[in-house]
């Protein structure tokens, strides 16, 4: 069974699933540093959890920019990220209950 995925793959999934396809669109959306999104993408593409591609250099240098390495969710990646997402909201529901408790 893989290990459960964290809450920061989990943001870094999420976002690359809503639309945001390369590193610093991620960096941006999330509020995370680049230097926890950059690795976490690394270590998501070595899962298989998502695909990268290079943009075409002349798109990049039409635009003065440097290429892009653009991300796309992977179904084992999006089956992932509903897994942990639900985790997730049980964990903060248990968590609820166990504040109301404590009240």
């Amino acid at each position: 069974m893989p290990r459960s995925l964290g809450a920061t793959t989990l943001q870094i999934l999420a976002a690359v699933r809503d639309g945001r396809s390369y590193g610093l669109d991620i960096v941006a959306h999330t509020g995370l540093p680049s230097g926890t999104v950059y690795p976490a993408l690394s270590r998501c593409s070595k899962r298989g959890l998502v695909r990268s591609r290079w943009e075409d250099a002349d798109v990049a240098e039409a635009e003065a920019r440097p290429r892009r390495r653009y991300y796309e969710l992977t179904s084992d990646g999006a089956g992932r990220l509903a897994e942990g997402t639900a985790r997730m909201a049980h964990l903060a529901s248990e968590l609820g209950r166990g504040l109301e408790r404590s009240s």
